[in-house]
């Protein structure tokens, strides 16, 4: 995200500019199972135990695939759902949670069967008619209507459907996912998707993954989305507006799709132009992109505030500069195709996609990454960028601030000269192709720099990433 507070970035995977600036290779049982605490009892988790988003996600099944099919009018804000969750019971159930806020439910079914439910604030209780045994897979269908609010997050921006002059701009980092569509909403459950989305004839509706077709009867178009890799429910979107459309496939053979708001085009035009060899320059640097789309969705939503790296498919609020390109698509190696275990590890998905556009700008004839932290250092110690050590934001209203984006990419760098150029890259590739598709923390990382360099490197992280203040000069 760019975020606002933040020099190069902005909100989550997002760039949220700042002021200042599939196959998972882990046990989701485990991962599932353990959020929670221990209970002889049969119902899952309303929580999978974040620290800073403790509701969020839920216990004692695993996702496996969702199946959306939405309608949406952007003159009333109306949206029509219905959502299809196939699904696994990770233990016995006789009641689960769904993270789902705002919407009226009109009908809801396991595995046919009308089940009953309950609303207590964000999360939909689900009692079906029968217990479902532990590794059971089963089918939950949501029915739902209703115009869509957006969720205020800790740090005061807006997330979810975010409704806007001609359409919506749809970006659920960290918690907007629940807004449009029930979900077992934490990055430790990740889903394949299938969209089907139906908007005014005139109308665009892009969500992640490749277009299968769009079809318009009776002023009506209806576009169909798959997106068969694994993906967090914070990273889908379902945006929708007056849009002018790009495709062509890369010579990768990445299929891009580019939705431009005609009042971004002209400023968006020479940026996405490079989308194709910024892609491929950072294949070479973190090995092969991960998914099989590509491409943009140039919004023109000026009170939104930030980008965000939606999975295959960054939404950006307005015509994004280059490094914010840079940025989000590095994103796709780091947050989207491997995700966090925890939003307190998020300096792993913006310190990365930060150094990312460092190392751009380096091998592009810009600032050297050395210079970009020179600059940063010389700050003074009260200055924000030393409020607090990324590694442990404290809080989810600090998860986008500005240490998390910058000081998270002093760390990499600080690796980087302790290790040596070839070292640290190695130690890139092997990070996202190790746990491609899957998860990682920041003590598997720094387990795995460790392996790779032969060094000890427990003091260089503790400081850059959990030192307060600022840390001794280098």
């Amino acid at each position: 995200m760019t975020h606002p507070s933040q020099p190069a970035a902005r909100h989550g995977g997002i760039l949220r500019r700042p002021t200042v600036v599939a196959t998972v290779p882990f046990a989701l049982a485990a991962l599932l199972g353990a959020a929670g605490p221990a209970s002889a009892m049969t119902s899952g988790s309303s929580g999978v135990g974040d620290p800073y988003f403790p509701l969020s996600g839920n216990g004692g099944y695993h996702v496996a695939h969702y199946g959306l099919t939405l309608r949406y009018d952007p003159a009333s804000r109306h949206l029509d759902g219905k959502a299809v969750l196939t699904a696994r019971a990770t233990e016995k159930l006789t009641r689960f949670d769904l993270d789902f806020k705002g919407l009226t439910i009109t009908g809801l079914t396991v595995d046919h069967v009308k089940a009953g439910f309950r609303r207590d604030g964000q999360e939909l209780v689900v009692t079906p008619r029968r217990a479902l045994r532990k590794g059971q897979e089963f089918q939950i269908a949501v029915a739902y209507n209703g115009v869509p609010k957006q969720v205020t997050d800790p740090d005061g921006s807006a997330d979810g459907w975010i409704a806007t002059d001609d359409g919506a701009f749809v970006a659920g980092e960290p918690q907007g996912a629940m807004t449009w569509f029930p979900a077992n909403s934490h990055p430790k459950d990740k889903s394949s998707y299938d969209f089907t989305i139906t908007v005014p004839q005139g109308r665009t509706a892009v969500a992640n993954g490749v277009l299968l077709g769009q079809k318009t009867v009776h002023g009506k178009t209806t576009f169909r989305w798959h997106a068969p890799e694994p993906m967090a429910a914070y990273l889908a979107t379902a945006t929708v507006g007056k849009f002018k459309v790009e495709q062509y496939t890369t010579r990768d053979g990445v299929k891009v799709y580019n939705a431009v708001d005609p009042r971004e085009a002209t400023a968006a035009a020479p940026v996405l132009k490079k989308l194709p060899s910024v892609l491929e320059w950072e294949s070479k640097l973190f090995g092969p992109y991960p998914f099989r789309s590509a491409g943009s969705i140039v919004d023109h939503a000026p009170d939104v505030g930030y980008a965000l790296e939606t999975q295959g498919r960054p939404i950006y609020d307005s015509a994004p500069d280059l490094s914010t390109l840079v940025h989000e698509n590095a994103h796709q190696w780091f947050g989207d195709s491997v995700s966090l275990t925890s939003w307190k590890d998020i300096w792993l998905n913006e310190g990365f996609a930060t150094y990312a556009e460092w190392l751009y700008s380096e091998q592009h004839g810009g600032k050297t990454a050395q210079q970009t932290f020179d600059a940063l250092y010389a700050r003074k110690a009260t200055d924000d960028l030393w409020a607090f050590p990324p590694g442990d934001p404290g809080s989810g209203a600090n998860i986008f601030g500005t240490p998390v984006y910058a000081r998270g990419a002093m760390a990499l760098h600080e690796l980087r000269l302790a290790v040596g150029d070839k070292t640290f890259l190695a130690i890139l590739r092997a990070w996202a192709g190790g746990h491609r598709y899957g998860h990682g923390t920041t003590a598997q990382f720094i387990s795995l720099a460790e392996q790779k360099s032969g060094k000890k490197l427990d003091v260089l992280f503790h400081t850059w990433l959990y030192t307060k203040g600022k840390p001794a000069k280098p």
